[in-house]
């Protein structure tokens, strides 16, 4: 099926991003692989202070995804790797859509953006680290050209990370 790519923004995150970020992620379904519950409205408000500081420092960040109307649908960026286990000191690509906008293509549009800007910041090489059974990230890092290159297992065993990577020196991701 061939269809036209969404509209879709990338921004730095506001203070004013941080409620929308709060408000789409209070789901299940859209935490099932992150940590399985919603988070409390002051860890999006540091999140988002720590991406305005990546985006001045680095020239990339996690970005708020804004669609076509405007509206925050969820985020998508670059960041260091933030635990001390997995791909320690490299650059992590992400994507986190409200529930309401699966489907649609506007994480693998916006991860697409994202490597662009990634790349021409300097960066060579980019992981995802996606949990095992997370089929919908795992189709995005497929359509973006990447690999899978290692698995981890999670503090505690209790899962695994599939480790995907993407060399940003050999051309452009598709």
């Amino acid at each position: 099926m061939n269809r036209a790519l969404p509209v879709v923004r990338l921004r730095v995150p506001t203070d004013e991003d941080a409620i929308a970020w709060h408000r789409l992620f209070d789901d299940p379904d859209v935490m099932e692989f992150h940590g399985g519950r919603s988070a409390e409205l002051s860890v999006y408000e540091e999140l988002t202070a720590r991406q305005r500081r990546h985006d001045a420092e680095r020239g990339f960040c996690l970005w708020s995804m804004v669609d076509e109307t405007g509206r925050v649908i969820g985020f998508t960026g670059a960041q260091p790797w933030p635990r001390d286990w997995g791909p320690t000191g490299e650059i992590e690509i992400g994507w986190r859509l409200g529930r309401e906008y699966w489907g649609r293509g506007y994480a693998t549009t916006a991860a697409q953006m994202t490597l662009e800007r990634v790349r021409a910041a300097g960066v060579p090489e980019v992981v995802a680290m996606v949990l095992a059974g997370n089929a919908r990230s795992i189709a995005v890092t497929e359509r973006l050209g990447m690999r899978l290159a290692e698995v981890f297992t999670t503090p505690g065993g209790a899962r695994d990370g599939h480790c995907y990577r993407l060399d940003l020196r050999r051309g452009h991701a598709r």
